[in-house]
Formats: structure tokens, C-alpha cells, sequence
């Protein structure tokens, strides 16, 4: 719709011989000032040297001369603000053409995008950063790929380095004092070894900074891990094969396939050869037995890409990785979504690497988001007292199985294990990203589990609900006659906002994928529940003449299907019945 109106101004502005100027069209936050805006006569009233409001009386004349059926009225506002009431003929011919999806123009349509998130450590259990990172990058990988796009999903794992080297400390100590060994300890289930890794992990930490002897024993096998020795070959494959298909068991509940996974013991070596060389040409320095990348120089942290040792950081690896990753799949962007924990540490990347490969990165993006807090505050893996993004998932979907059957009145009785998984998956996901991107979240199980407000299962229920009354009117959403007779219908107020909201959700997912800004469809899927719901409350929808029982079914059946098309670019699953 803001498309057309677009083209209903630009159209306007040629007609008068007015400069051609881009078009902003936006939804009215007062319904009485009509139903969208445009502020473009004060764009060119600079070029044009007149009043916006002298620029706006010419433009609403030249669109009032026109034949623009889809405008019921256009008038001036304040200053010189254009308002447009959309004709009600135009928003019910919207539904009347069922799921039609306006792609052209998109800012991503045809191109080759890379989107980098969740990024694990083998070793070390999945914790509630590493979740947050997977729902915010799996919603902009299907936001992206709606606006048809080519989409490739990784994820970066660091699977060398010194938490590597702590974890197999513990594990050998562990091993010895508990009689074990990788065969009896390959026997148990998957939960169980993930859970040894832990512990392992924690205990090698401990030691590393509490004991000066286990602390160069820790160093020492850092060593062995690069240079691949094999007396530790078995515990680190073994060991990290584990976490692999730890991580893939919950990539499948969140619903994410990747199409790679990258890891730091091959970036590394490439970023390597790629500091050396570029030392050679002045953009690295030695210093103190290290190389560094001279930040400062460029207003930044100066920062070390290979330490005294020999052995890559984190930013060398990461040098490798970008040039892999556009060697391999030549994309339009790479979008890499971590914790804002490391800004820092990606302005001096991303400076460095366009001093070596300023085509690559340019094409890169660097998203980030804050921190998931629980009232029992931030914990960490180093103390074995982490919350892991599992505990956390079956917690929500423990606790809103055991809040449906407690409601028998309002859910069906046999409340299944599926139900409570896509709900309290989808209540998980909903709170997390609700919020704008970038900002800490104070997660409540309260607020997230509830079937009222702006929570996921809320959204869910209206969407059970749409898909409760087509079924008792006998026609299921995929079959809905859309070939109604509209006739001389008359829109009552809530079928109108309903109309009105359906017309803005295209506009929605484009706004919400060019801005890497998944919580303006979490937004607006709450507003148009709402509408829903209010409509629902009012208005019998499966009563009345004939004309108006099909309209709102259809439009019953519109709301139903761009709530579950929403939902789904959120990662957020819809169930059937509740």
C-alpha cells in the first residue's frame, strides 16, 4: 500500500514539473488525521524556496485531479504534511486479492547474503548468549530470505585456543580421579558427556587461575592443541565431536540449519600468513616479540594479531575467516551477529581488513545485541554455575505445559508435549526479541508465559483462534473462497483497522530486514492481535447475512495467515490448537 501511494505522490510531483525527490510514506499515529502521511513538500519547499504548505496545496491538487480510486480522500495537515484516507473499496480489493507479496525494489532482492551467528565453543556448554545470538540471527536470515534474497547460515566455532586448552585439563584430571576413560565415557548419553565437558571446563578454569603449576600445564597443552600433537589427538576430536552433536540437537529444537561451520583451528593459520604478509608492508608492527595492528593511529584500541608465542588471536582468526568466507560463497554482505561484549574488538578487524581487502570489508556488517539477565543476575561458565540456553528453553516449555492444563477451561485437555514445545519455545524467542537489538533483556518467565500481552503465546492463541472458527465454519485457510461478492458492504470500524493493519504487513517485514530490526514485526503482530481480538469481541463472525459471514471468514482467515507468516520470520512456530 505505501507503495502505491508512493507512486501516487512521485506521479503527482511529475505532473507539476516538480524536481523529482524521494518519497516517504508512513501510517498515522492519529487515525483522524487519515490513515498514512508523507512530510515531502518540505523537502522541496528548500529547493522550490516556497512554504511546505504552498508545495504540499500543489501536489494534493495535481493528486485530486487525478483518478486515484484507491484514495478516498486527501487533505494538508499542520505545517504541510500530505494525510491520505484510503478508499474502503481499495482495502477490502487488499484482502479480496489474497496473499499477494509486493517484492520489487526490495534492498535485498538477488543478493548473495552471509549471516554468521550463535557461534558455540566446542567444549563448553550452550549458554544463554549463545541463544540469544541463534533467535536474533535465525529472524534476520528469514527476514532476509522473504525479501528473496539468497541466504547462507553459519556459524564460527572456537575450537582452539586456551578454554580448549582448560577443558582438556579438566578432562584428563576428571578422567583420572573418576577411573574413566574416552571409551567408558563414549558409552553414556549425549547430555551426560556435554555435561562432563562442563564440569571439565570449570575445573580446568579454576586451576588456571588458582594453581601457578596446573596453569603452565594448561599453557603447555594450548601448545600441543595448535601444533596437533598426538597425545592429546583423541580427547580433543572425540571431545569435540560431542559438542558438535550437542550443538546440532538444539540448532534442530530452534530450528536452524547451517549451511557451514567454520572454526578458529582453520582460520587461524590463514590469518596467520595474512598478518605476516601485510607486516611486510608496514599495516602490522613487531612489538615485544608480538605483532600488533597499530589502532591508535586510526582513533581505535591498538591490538595484538599474533601474541609472543606465535599463535593467532582472536582478531587474526578472524581475518582468516572473512577472506574464507567470501572466497567461498562471493557475497553481497556478510552480517556477523555477536555480543556487543566485542565491539571493540571488530572496529580494529574490520579497520585492518580494509587496509587488506577493502572490497571484503566493506561488504561486511559487524550486528550486535546486549545481554539476556535473569534475576538470579549474570552467570558464568568459569564457575560451573552457568544457565545453560537448554535449561532455559525447558524451563519455559515446563512451565507453560503446567499453565494450559491448569486452565482446562480456556485449553484443550490433552495438552501434548508438542503444544508446550512450540509454545514455550515460541514465549522464549517472542521475549528476546521483542525488544530493539542492541539492548540488554531482563528475561521473566512471568511475562513470557503468559497468554495475555505482548508475549508470544498470546500471538499464538489469536492465531489458534482464527484457525478455531474457519474450522467450525467448515473451511480450512488454504480453501477460503477469496472470490466473495463484495457488493455494497459496509465496513464496521474494527473490520476497517483489520484491513488497514493487513495492508501494512509487507511494509513491515521490508522495513524490519532492512533494518536488521525483527522486533517492528513483533510490534506489529501484537497490534494486529489486538485488532483481532477486538473485532472477534464485537462482531459475530460466524453469524449474519451471507455477504457479510464470507467477508469475515476471509478476513478471519487473512489475520490467521499473516500472523503464522509473521511468526515464522521470527523462527516462532504456530501450533494448531491449544
Amino acid at each position: 500500500m505505501k507503495r502505491y501511494l508512493e507512486n501516487v505522490v512521485k506521479s503527482a510531483i511529475a505532473s507539476v514539473l516538480y524536481p523529482e525527490t524521494s518519497v516517504s510514506i508512513v501510517p498515522t499515529q492519529d487515525k483522524s488525521h487519515g490513515d498514512y502521511a508523507t512530510n515531502v513538500a518540505f523537502s522541496l519547499s528548500k529547493e522550490l524556496k516556497q512554504s511546505p504548505r504552498e508545495v504540499a496545496s500543489v501536489i494534493v491538487d495535481a493528486i485530486r485531479s487525478s483518478e486515484n480510486a484507491g484514495i478516498k480522500e486527501v487533505q494538508i495537515a499542520g505545517a504541510g504534511f500530505i494525510n491520505f484516507s484510503l478508499a474502503d473499496r481499495a482495502l477490502i480489493d487488499f484482502l479480496h486479492a489474497g496473499n499477494v507479496q509486493d517484492q520489487a525494489g526490495s534492498f535485498f532482492s538477488g543478493k548473495k547474503v552471509m549471516i554468521e551467528f550463535t557461534d558455540p565453543n566446542p567444549f563448553k556448554e550452550f549458554h544463554i548468549g549463545h541463544l540469544y545470538s541463534n533467535i536474533v540471527g535465525e529472524s534476520i536470515a528469514r527476514l532476509i530470505e522473504s525479501r528473496d534474497a539468497e541466504v547462507r547460515r553459519v556459524t564460527y566455532q572456537g575450537d582452539v585456543g586456551l578454554h580448549v586448552a582448560k577443558s582438556i585439563y579438566g578432562i584428563q584430571e576428571k578422567m583420572q580421579a573418576e577411573n574413566l576413560n574416552i571409551e567408558t565415557l563414549g558409552q553414556k548419553s549425549l547430555a551426560e558427556r556435554v555435561h562432563f565437558l562442563g564440569q571439565s571446563y570449570a575445573l580446568g578454569a579454576t586451576a588456571y587461575e588458582e594453581d601457578e603449576l596446573a596453569k603452565q600445564e594448561v599453557i603447555d597443552l594450548n601448545k600441543k592443541i595448535y601444533s596437533k600433537e598426538p597425545e592429546i589427538t583423541e580427547i580433543y576430536t572425540t571431545g569435540r565431536q560431542w559438542s558438535l552433536e550437542y550443538f546440532e540437537a538444539i540448532y534442530s529444537r530452534l530450528g536452524s540449519k547451517f549451511w557451514k561451520n567454520y572454526f578458529e583451528s582453520d582460520a587461524g593459520p590463514i590469518g596467520v600468513d595474512l598478518v605476516k604478509k601485510y607486516m611486510n608492508k608496514g599495516i602490522f608492527r613487531e612489538s615485544q616479540g608480538a605483532i600488533i595492528f597499530p589502532g591508535e593511529e586510526y582513533g581505535l584500541h591498538t591490538r595484538v594479531f599474533i601474541n609472543s608465542l606465535g599463535l593467532p588471536t582472536y582478531e587474526a582468526k578472524e581475518l582468516g575467516l572473512a577472506v574464507t568466507k567470501y572466497k567461498e560463497f562471493v557475497f553481497d554482505q556478510s552480517i556477523m551477529v555477536t555480543g556487543n561484549e566485542i565491539n571493540e574488538y571488530f572496529k580494529v578487524l574490520l579497520k585492518a581488513l580494509s587496509l587488506i581487502e577493502p572490497e571484503v570489508a566493506l561488504k561486511m556488517k559487524h550486528l550486535s545485541h546486549g545481554m539476556v539477565r535473569l534475576p538470579e543476575g549474570k552467570m558464568s561458565s568459569r564457575t560451573g554455575n552457568v544457565v545453560t540456553g537448554e535449561w532455559l528453553l525447558d524451563e519455559a516449555v515446563k512451565r507453560a505445559g503446567e499453565k494450559m492444563r491448569e486452565n482446562k477451561e480456556k485449553f484443550v485437555e490433552d495438552v501434548s508435549g508438542e503444544i508446550a514445545e512450540i509454545v514455550g519455545v515460541g514465549a522464549v524467542k517472542w521475549a528476546l526479541l521483542k525488544g530493539s537489538i542492541g539492548k540488554d533483556i531482563e528475561f521473566s518467565f512471568d511475562d513470557s508465559i503468559s497468554f495475555e500481552g505482548n508475549s508470544g503465546p498470546y500471538i499464538q492463541y489469536t492465531y489458534v483462534r482464527t484457525q478455531s472458527l474457519l474450522q467450525k465454519a467448515g473451511i480450512s485457510s488454504d480453501k477460503i473462497d477469496w472470490k466473495f461478492e463484495i457488493g455494497n458492504l459496509r465496513l464496521e470500524i474494527e473490520e476497517r483497522d483489520l484491513l488497514l493493519a493487513l495492508t501494512r504487513y509487507n511494509d513491515v517485514i521490508a522495513e524490519a530486514a532492512e533494518k536488521f530490526a525483527p522486533h517492528t514485526v513483533t510490534t506489529y503482530l501484537f497490534e494486529l492481535s489486538q485488532s483481532f481480538n477486538n473485532f472477534y469481541q464485537k462482531h459475530p463472525i460466524l453469524k449474519g447475512d451471507e455477504g457479510s459471514r464470507a467477508f469475515r471468514l476471509a478476513l478471519t482467515a487473512k489475520v490467521g495467515e499473516t500472523i503464522k507468516n509473521g511468526l515464522y520470520v521470527l523462527g516462532i512456530n504456530t501450533p494448531e490448537r491449544m
